[in-house]
């Protein structure tokens, strides 16, 4: 039992260029082949770089974030000597607030690093295996 293999376009375009009685035939279905794996190969590299271009501006919104939320956390810090004079006083239920204000202004202010130290990390990291196809064409 054999098993037929089917031809790649450039085996077809050389079979058929070999052999005259069904060349005009393989070349023709080996051009045409050619030509959509070419349109094929040009609308994945279109993707790909759509798909790169929409996380640099992921990243570059989760920076602006971060950076909204440490300024915040430095006007909390900056006041945080006047929140502690206010504190001294015997209002316990101001200071209470004051508190637990700042410390969830720092949980938010660690969420957002955290969040953006994740994203940045979920990027995939380039394959260390040579790539599969030659690169080069053979001349």
């Amino acid at each position: 039992m054999t098993t037929k293999t089917r031809l790649t376009p450039r085996q077809r375009l050389t079979r058929g260029l070999t052999y005259t009685a069904v060349g005009p035939l393989d070349i023709t279905l080996g051009t045409v082949a050619l030509g959509l794996q070419g349109a094929q190969s040009a609308g994945s590299g279109l993707r790909r770089r759509y798909s790169k271009a929409r996380v640099a501006r992921q990243v570059g919104s989760a920076q602006e974030t971060l950076a909204r939320e440490l300024t915040a956390a430095q006007g909390v810090v900056a006041g945080l000597p006047q929140a502690l004079q206010q504190a001294r006083k015997p209002n316990r239920r101001r200071r209470r607030l004051v508190i637990f204000s700042v410390a969830g202004l720092l949980t938010l202010a660690g969420g957002a690093v955290a969040f953006t130290i994740i994203r940045r990390s979920s990027e995939p990291e380039p394959s260390p295996r040579p790539p599969s196809v030659e690169v080069t064409p053979k001349p």
